[in-house]
């Protein structure tokens, strides 16, 4: 059976984390700030609600997308050993390419959705690939 779900309605239910910092993806301790809405494809659609800054990650198995839903955030992709920065607000998104080192700097308030593929590496230090 088909389910609708009410993106507003899961992330008022989440826990604004205040100064979040890329080591928080290895502790826990950002739990309660994400959500899993729904699987889909090879991958899950989760919605967050933080500020601060997030890791480096990239997914092999597919492009992500990501919804700044409210708030704005900085997505910062690597390539070629270069950073562009690509400033969100709520209302905008992005697609990030299959493979592709990116992050999250300077968030506020950010309420955001992630259609992610699975796996997903991470790295605290700026990746050399």
């Amino acid at each position: 059976m088909v389910e609708k779900k009410s993106l507003t309605d899961i992330v008022q239910g989440l826990t604004h984390l205040a100064g979040r910092t890329p080591a928080m993806a290895f502790d826990g301790v950002a739990d309660s700030a994400f959500a899993k809405v729904a699987p889909y494809r090879n991958g899950a659609i989760s919605v967050g609600y933080y500020s601060g800054n997030t890791e480096w990650e990239r997914h092999p198995g597919g492009d992500e997308i990501v919804m700044c839903m409210d708030g704005h955030t900085t997505v910062v992709l690597l390539a070629n050993g270069e950073q562009q920065r690509i400033d969100l607000k709520a209302g905008e998104l992005v697609v990030v390419p299959q493979g592709r080192w990116h992050r999250f700097e300077n968030s506020v308030r950010l309420k955001v959705m992630g259609v992610t593929p699975e796996p997903t590496d991470h790295s605290l230090d700026l990746p050399q690939h």
